[in-house]
């Protein structure tokens, strides 16, 4: 298990490209997403947050004790933030694939980080990426042919914001903390966030099965997803990572059409074309020097222009 630890915090402070470590976390959180629509359909979009998340606190405690000892008092908002952050998206997007297509939700998810670089880069001319991606998410769900899921949509709208908060939050954590410990104190606050909905959900419903698929699950997200997101945060901006999820669509919509034989029309081809290049465009060079680990609460770092 020593070993197990120590490659946990390697992945934190790997030298490399930081934009390939976050590409790598956006197939894996695509990859579970695409994998959880079966466990859904056992315990509902809540019951399979609450699972994975739950799953994924002991993975993380396993592999990386919590670093209690390094958290002061003025750092719980902000874990206690993240840890919020990341239930309410992931009870929020199940919920929101269980009723429309995995590359839709995730198009429209995307509007959330996209905006959140737009109003951190601190340039008007900015905003016009968020409206093209606007322009492509409704290109995407069609609404003139009267089919659209207005559940699903408001869904994926709600993972929007947690994912976009989620971002500010872990660029914050990832300046105060090393190594990967400190999923294990904000996992657990996901999991409780995703359990006032999905313990009801998957009451009845839990079995050797269903557990072991969390399980699974929760390898990919969010424990890999997490460990690699924070590798690259720690050397990017966080205008620069959220408009490289530029690519979270994209591969949403590949392993929609593999994984779940999801067929898009040549218009969802242009919409999710339109999303990825929007956030293509609103790309700024994005990379930033590793900041220093400090002793005091967590700070609010400055970005480059």
């Amino acid at each position: 298990m020593r070993g197990d630890w120590m490659i946990a915090r390697h992945l934190i402070t790997i030298p490399g490209p930081p934009w390939l470590l976050a590409i790598v976390a956006i197939f894996a959180i695509q990859l579970a997403s695409a994998l959880s629509v079966p466990l859904i359909e056992m315990v509902g979009p809540g019951g399979s947050a609450w699972l994975r998340l739950s799953m994924g606190t002991l993975l993380m405690i396993l592999l990386a004790p919590p670093p209690l000892r390094s958290v002061r008092r003025r750092d719980v908002p902000v874990l206690l933030g993240l840890g919020a952050a990341m239930g309410m998206t992931t009870v929020a997007f199940l919920a929101a694939i269980e009723r429309i297509p995995l590359g839709t939700a995730v198009a429209i998810e995307f509007l959330g980080p996209l905006t959140v670089a737009a109003v951190r880069s601190g340039s008007l001319r900015a905003m016009a990426w968020p409206v093209l991606a606007l322009i492509g998410v409704v290109v995407l769900t069609e609404p003139w042919k009267g089919e659209i899921n207005l559940a699903g949509v408001f869904f994926a709208l709600l993972a929007g914001i947690g994912w976009g908060a989620y971002i500010v939050l872990l660029q914050l954590v990832g300046d105060r903390f090393t190594g990967a410990g400190v999923l294990s104190i904000t996992l657990p606050v996901a999991a409780v966030t995703a359990g006032t909905i999905g313990v009801p959900q998957a009451a009845g419903h839990i079995d050797l099965r269903v557990v072991l698929i969390a399980l699974g699950l929760a390898s990919l997200a969010p424990v890999v997803q997490f460990v690699l997101e924070l590798a690259a945060l720690r050397r990017m901006t966080a205008t620069a990572f959220g408009t490289l999820m530029a690519l979270e669509p994209a591969a949403a919509l590949l392993l929609g059409l593999i994984i779940l034989a999801q067929m898009p029309t040549l218009f969802q081809y242009v919409g999710i074309a339109l999303v990825v290049l929007a956030g293509a465009a609103a790309q700024r060079g994005g990379r930033r020097d590793r900041p220093p680990v400090t002793t005091g609460p967590i700070p609010i770092p400055a970005e480059k222009p």
